[in-house]
């Protein structure tokens, strides 16, 4: 295999296209660099194909396109190092996701939770255990057996700053051990000492707020550190670079965060807190109704920190709180839309995050990982879950209800609610509260798509095989699946001449007939380009497969597409890649057929196509002989 120079080539390319001079500008794809020439006379074809490197080069969309496969991301960041043509973090960071500022919210902080679920579900399942065992005296508290278990359960959900930081670091391109340390600072004790006090840094006075188990402060730390890291990466000279990029982050981060995001959380928290508690003197049914609907929302940006205090006060001193009520149908709710999700949603993987966490929340008040791996993303159960808590809130706030100890809202905390109020009003407006959020997400919420169907269940065969069975054959051949359901399509047929040569690899294309497209494979995702139309994969034993969803869709700059994983993350076959709008891309001019090529096809003995004709989602599409 022949070794190539990326500095070099793009370099070389930039010099058979005429020089910098004649590129008017540069982008690339998933296999392509594309160029927009001034003159299309003064570049050099035959020498340009000739290089190592160059897979082909073809002509289209008035650009000048320079197919290399996979690494094109690598040519185009040296062509930035050597040309005033941005490297592919600018590209990347020039092109924002798409949509309305709360649904790209949704879409970052799902992708930072995306890696951690599994581990989050088990922890809210193993806290909701050691809840029901704490109460029905099996363990009590104070042993050493329940302070170790506790200990287990909860580490995670204390020290989250600590594994989103690695997460987040990832999404934003910043080193994942220094996020970590300006996490670690957070959550230090001696800084979690200083909870609820005024302290000051270098003379400025700041308000100090609790950062564990939060989420909102380290997202953005994270990601003002990967600009800090790449400024201080270009202007630190090389001797000292190194080293003194992670100390001027952790010098300046977190100083910076103690003194602006948590005086600012607390700011927001303090006047929501007041406000609460003044509307509970004059309507308290608002007052409810505000409280249960948005008490999810308070969490997720660390706003509840405002509002605890005050509870924990009104419990010691007049011995009740009618602000934990309607916390009692906050979190049902949206336990219930939870649990609607279980039993309705068709991703499998969905219902295995969804039926522990939804137990998790009914029984010890845990919903971390229902929010962040359920409700959020898909967001109708958010939104029905706040619909329900609003009214039951609303409910249990008329009948005075409150709690006589502060508790974790749930079923087995219902004890504390028995003293103060009407235990009726509050059985009922929960009651509400979880018929709205489990009824609304049951009817109306989204469906989903299978993550995989395979060919033995798409026939009705009682031995369809597993999951595991659909990446590999009983010979040792590697199977690749069809990702989208549709009409197959030979690779011959496809009206792209670099696909249709089979330059890319061999392969075949589906017109698809969903607006998802899926993991055709299980292994790491190696690119994931942001305008969300191509997806390059990577199995463990070595099989690299493009998925590329349209012909030249990458033109629409991400309209249409909405990315659902991002670059290095893994992937089982039948994962959800992508949600496409094909009516859309039509309307666009364009075609939505879905290509799927083996890259590294020279590598490997053979890759038969097997499917044909009309294609179900996860069928086997292609046979690969190592």
């Amino acid at each position: 295999m022949v070794s190539v120079n990326y500095r070099t080539l793009a370099a070389d390319i930039l010099e058979g296209v005429g020089g910098e001079g004649n590129v008017a500008a540069a982008t690339h794809c998933a296999t392509r660099l594309r160029l927009k020439l001034r003159d299309d006379a003064k570049a050099d074809t035959a020498a340009v194909e000739k290089l190592p490197g160059v897979i082909t080069v073809m002509k289209a969309g008035g650009q000048y396109q320079v197919v290399i496969g996979n690494d094109v991301p690598t040519v185009f960041a040296e062509l930035g190092k050597i040309s005033r043509f941005g490297s592919d973090d600018a590209a990347e960071e020039a092109t924002p996701e798409k949509g309305n500022i709360f649904n790209r919210f949704i879409q970052m902080v799902s992708a930072i939770f995306q890696p951690i679920l599994w581990p989050l579900a088990a922890a809210g399942l193993f806290k909701a255990f050691l809840t029901l065992a704490a109460n029905f005296g099996w363990l009590a508290p104070a042993d050493s057996t329940y302070v170790v278990l506790n200990a287990s359960a909860d580490a995670l959900f204390y020290f989250l700053p600590l594994f989103l930081a690695i997460t987040a670091a990832k999404r934003f391109k910043a080193n994942q051990f220094t996020a970590m340390a300006i996490a670690g600072a957070l959550v230090y004790p001696s800084i979690v000492a200083l909870n609820g006090t005024q302290a000051n840094f270098a003379g400025i006075p700041f308000s100090v707020m609790n950062y564990t188990s939060s989420v909102i402060p380290i997202i953005i730390a994270v990601w003002l550190q990967g600009y800090l890291e790449r400024f201080l990466l270009k202007v630190l000279p090389s001797a000292i670079r190194n080293f003194m990029t992670p100390l001027l982050a952790m010098a300046i981060m977190v100083p910076l965060t103690l003194l602006t995001v948590g005086p600012a959380t607390i700011f927001l928290a303090n006047g929501l807190s007041s406000g609460i508690t003044a509307t509970f003197t004059f309507a308290p049914w608002l007052a409810g109704a505000l409280l249960g609907g948005f008490w999810q929302v308070f969490v997720v940006f660390g706003l509840h920190w405002g509002l605890i205090p005050v509870m924990l006060n009104d419990i010691a001193t007049v011995g009740f709180s009618v602000m934990m009520a309607p916390l009692l149908p906050a979190v049902l709710s949206q336990s219930a839309a939870m649990l609607a999700v279980a039993l309705r949603s068709h991703s499998a993987k969905r219902r295995e995050v969804a039926a522990p966490a939804a137990f998790s929340g009914f029984l010890a008040g845990v919903t971390e990982p229902g929010i962040y791996g359920v409700n959020l993303p898909l967001k109708k159960p958010f939104y029905f879950g706040i619909a329900g808590g609003a009214v039951g809130g609303a409910i249990v706030a008329m009948g005075g209800s409150a709690a006589s100890a502060f508790v974790f809202p749930s079923l087995i905390g219902l004890p504390a609610f028995t003293a103060v109020g009407s235990f009726v009003t509050l059985l009922l407006g929960t009651a509400v509260a979880i018929a709205i959020g489990f009824l609304l997400t049951f009817f109306f919420g989204p469906r989903e798509t299978p993550d995989t169907v395979d060919a033995g269940a798409a026939a009705g065969s009682a031995d369809a095989p597993t999951k595991e069975a659909t990446t590999a054959t009983t010979t040792g051949n590697t199977v690749v699946l069809a990702p989208v359901a549709g009409t197959a399509v030979a690779l011959s047929e496809v009206p792209d001449k670099v696909f249709a040569s089979g330059a890319m690899g061999a392969g075949m294309a589906i017109i698809p007939e969903q607006d998802t497209v899926h993991s055709p494979i299980s292994g790491t995702v190696k690119v994931a380009m942001k305008s969300g139309h191509a997806y390059g994969l990577k199995t463990d034993d070595g099989v690299e497969v493009l998925v590329h969803i349209g012909i030249d869709t990458v033109q629409m700059n991400g309209e249409g597409f909405t990315p659902a994983v991002v670059r290095g993350q893994r992937v089982e076959a039948g994962d959800l890649l992508a949600t496409i709008d094909r009516d859309k891309i039509r309307e666009a001019g364009f075609s939505d057929m879905t290509i799927m090529v083996v890259t590294n096809t020279k590598n490997l003995t053979a890759v038969v196509p097997v499917g044909e004709g009309h294609l179900d989602l996860g069928v086997p599409a292609l046979d690969i002989e190592l």
